[in-house]
């Protein structure tokens, strides 16, 4: 285990793509607890912080172990367990689940955070391929989804966990805890708007067309209707990524390396790069491309280019700059 960076590392993108992320947590999830003088502190139990106090004032903080991690990764199919990676000989670590203790807080229980001793969990460590401490992964309907490694701002952090509550959104994971932690009641949430209901209905069922339908309609009623924009662009993608084996996948990204002016290879493996957390590489691959190409094609992409804007969050810095760098090319 190496010590963290100096610097921040930029955290990878939250984005429905991630769900399909290579890291298992099966071999967690039926794991017996481990022996401890003290019963582990399961939802809705006071947590313990990185120094060891409590913080009875922060119920939507757990902390991780072996026995209550499968309740957390079943919670996640509610709202979305934000997991922070720590380490005793890491001050960085402790004082960012601090923060992160008061920044989940205040999304009044749209999302939990568990924070993990990676000394007294190293399984949990090694499932999510931690390098480096402080880490902070998501946990989403029982897949997880990368966040960032090393320090990270507030503002940054807030960010992302914005896109992490579209991602779950975007998978039907849209519940919130109560008041009283998980494991409390849920708060009646409002309903969703019809069509918008439908969308994430037929998202459960792995139907992205349908849902695409869905958003479309929702847009052709209301236009400013920016929720099914972003909606109908991650769909989208995840119905494109959807139809695409390993193979086809290599070869794809053979063909783009092969053939810089192809197109379709260039703007199947931005997908990709999006998909898996890579936005800055997938956002300049089209960008490039329109900068060499004239004509229908380079239209082509640069509508799919605003498309992914939508997925990755028009208020990432990661989008503006590439907003900048299209300006460039264009004029």
């Amino acid at each position: 285990m190496t010590s963290p960076a100096s610097r921040p590392v930029p955290p990878a993108a939250a984005n429905p793509l991630n769900l399909r992320g290579a890291v298992d947590l099966s071999s967690l999830k039926q794991r017996p607890p481990a022996p401890s003088a003290a019963a582990p502190a399961g939802p809705g139990a006071p947590a313990h912080g990185a120094g060891g106090a409590e913080h009875p004032s922060r119920p939507l903080r757990v902390d991780v172990t072996e026995g209550n991690f499968q309740e957390l990764v079943e919670l996640s199919a509610q709202v979305p367990v934000v997991i922070a990676l720590w380490a005793a000989y890491s001050p960085e670590s402790g004082q960012l689940v601090d923060t992160l203790a008061e920044i989940v807080d205040s999304y009044a229980g749209r999302l939990v955070l568990g924070a993990a001793d990676i000394d007294a969990f190293p399984q949990l460590a090694q499932a999510f391929q931690v390098q480096a401490v402080p880490t902070a992964v998501a946990v989403v309907k029982g897949q997880p989804v990368p966040l960032f490694q090393g320090g990270a701002e507030e503002q940054q952090i807030r960010g992302l966990l914005d896109e992490l509550l579209k991602v779950a959104a975007a998978n039907g994971v849209t519940g919130r805890i109560g008041a009283g932690g998980p494991g409390a009641d849920e708060a009646e949430a409002p309903p969703l708007p019809p069509l918008h209901q439908k969308a994430f209905d037929a998202i459960e069922a792995g139907d992205y067309a349908t849902a695409a339908d869905a958003y479309r309609q929702a847009l052709l009623e209301m236009p400013a209707d920016a929720d099914a924009k972003a909606g109908l662009a991650q769909v989208e993608l995840m119905g494109r990524l959807q139809q695409l084996s390993a193979a086809d996948t290599e070869a794809l990204r053979r063909s783009a390396a092969d053939e810089p002016d192809n197109l379709q290879a260039q703007l199947g493996v931005a997908d990709l790069d999006v998909a898996g957390g890579h936005v800055e590489d997938g956002l300049g691959r089209v960008v490039s491309f329109i900068g060499r190409n004239f004509g229908p094609e380079r239209e082509t992409a640069r509508v799919r280019l605003l498309e992914l804007f939508d997925v990755v969050g028009t208020g990432d810095e990661r989008v503006a700059k590439a907003r900048q760098n299209l300006a460039r090319v264009l004029f």
